[in-house]
């Protein structure tokens, strides 16, 4: 199983649309793959609060349609990253879409833990409540969102819901790059599935990004990270490690709490 990850640089001059066909540009251009992954919010920013509202869409709305189209194009399946999503209830969500190759939106995912304390993500939008995977023709991903990251709960929650691989879109800040790398590692060993994390670069809102994109293996070993400079990154999977590896050492079945 191939995947790829796009470490979109997000460029505060450069348009939403422009940014939108950019990145569809990308995806078909990695036809090869059988997945791609986007990061956290890359139309907006993870930090550009202030544009939260202007560009909140629905899950029908033009980057999920772009989106849909790009997968199709492309054969893939498409984690998209996550979008500001006005919700029906006219709240804001932090949600992840997921195409499947034919183009439809297969399963969404709003972000359970919002980053921020007191301000920031943490107010200005509703948090999600329900765990999503999704199968495909050779493992299941569970989905989580950056800040999800360091809630080592989430993830048991996934592998019981039978996940064999996490996908992690995120914003997550150079200042703490040194988390994201070893969140990656211990979530990738605790639950012995593979994480694919999948970050931005650029600036947000005056907040460097840390980038670095990450595949780790069952095993937590780093099976390739993406340099500050590097914007795609492609690795080939294989599933039954992810098998083999908890029969050979069972772990998870020693579970008490």
């Amino acid at each position: 199983m191939r995947a790829s990850l796009i470490q979109i640089d997000v460029n505060p001059y450069e348009s939403v649309n422009s940014r939108r066909e950019r990145v569809g540009s990308l995806i078909r251009e990695l036809r090869s793959s059988d997945l791609v992954v986007l990061p956290e919010l890359w139309t907006v920013g993870a930090f550009a609060y202030e544009l939260f509202a202007d560009e909140a869409e629905t899950l029908r709305g033009t980057t999920a349609r772009a989106m849909s189209e790009a997968a199709r194009d492309a054969g893939i399946w498409l984690h998209a990253g996550s979008i500001p999503e006005r919700g029906e209830d006219g709240a804001l969500y932090n949600t992840s879409l997921v195409f499947s190759p034919d183009g439809e939106l297969a399963h969404s995912y709003r972000k359970i833990h919002r980053f921020g304390f007191d301000k920031g993500e943490a107010v200005l939008m509703g948090a999600g409540s329900d765990l999503v995977t999704v199968p495909l023709p050779d493992l299941t991903l569970g989905l989580a969102t950056c800040y999800d990251l360091r809630f080592p709960e989430l993830f048991r929650g996934l592998v019981d819901a039978g996940a064999h691989a996490f996908v992690i879109p995120a914003g997550w800040p150079e200042r703490r790059r040194a988390h994201w790398t070893l969140l990656a590692r211990a979530r990738a060993v605790e639950n012995q599935a593979y994480v694919l994390a999948c970050g931005t670069a650029g600036t947000h809102a005056g907040v460097p990004q840390a980038g670095h994109s990450v595949v780790v293996d069952p095993w937590g070993e780093v099976l390739a990270e993406a340099g500050p400079g590097e914007e795609t990154l492609t690795v080939d999977l294989d599933p039954a490690k992810v098998f083999d590896i908890r029969e050979a050492f069972p772990a998870l079945k020693d579970r008490v709490l």
